[in-house]
């Protein structure tokens, strides 16, 4: 278990836990990042420090994107560190971390934007910090109340949730 005053990195890349509705255009943005609010409503007292990589939707990220959350990882003084992403290619870029050596990396999201009032970013925000805390060095991917090893895991459209790859 990590000490109490270890500091967590949060990257924040976009995806829907940061969308906001625009009226007018009928349609959602990625805007700035509501992380920092949730913690601090959820009371949370452990060290964290937060940096935007990208505010894009996940299906807009692209090969340089995810080189640059991959440097952001490796370069990162602490060694645990969560990752706000969508969830359309959550996978993917967790494919272009797996190389990274000593980190615990978890990947989190939401399926409806966190300023909304029935969102699940909350809660997929709180999984993903304790995993960071109490995972083995390794990437994963934290949704829906479960923690999944990233090697081994898919994002089912049809359920609309994440499912362990079959044996």
């Amino acid at each position: 278990m990590l000490p109490a005053d270890t500091p967590i990195l949060i990257l924040t890349t976009g995806g829907t836990i940061d969308k906001i509705y625009f009226d007018a255009l009928s349609d959602y943005q990625v805007g700035e990042t509501v992380v920092a609010k949730l913690l601090d409503i959820a009371r949370v007292r452990r060290p964290f420090r937060i940096e935007e990589v990208t505010r894009k939707d996940s299906l807009e990220l692209d090969d340089m994107d995810r080189a640059l959350i991959r440097a952001r990882v490796a370069a990162a003084r602490e060694r645990h560190v969560i990752i706000t992403h969508g969830t359309d290619t959550m996978t993917e870029t967790a494919k272009a971390l797996a190389d990274v050596p000593g980190k615990t990396v978890v990947l989190v999201g939401a399926l409806a934007p966190a300023r909304f009032g029935e969102s699940d970013a909350s809660f997929n925000l709180g999984m993903a910090f304790a995993a960071a805390q109490l995972a083995e060095p390794g990437i994963y991917i934290s949704m829906s109340g479960s923690v999944f090893r990233a090697d081994r895991v898919i994002k089912d459209r049809e359920k609309g949730a994440f499912v362990p790859l079959p044996d």
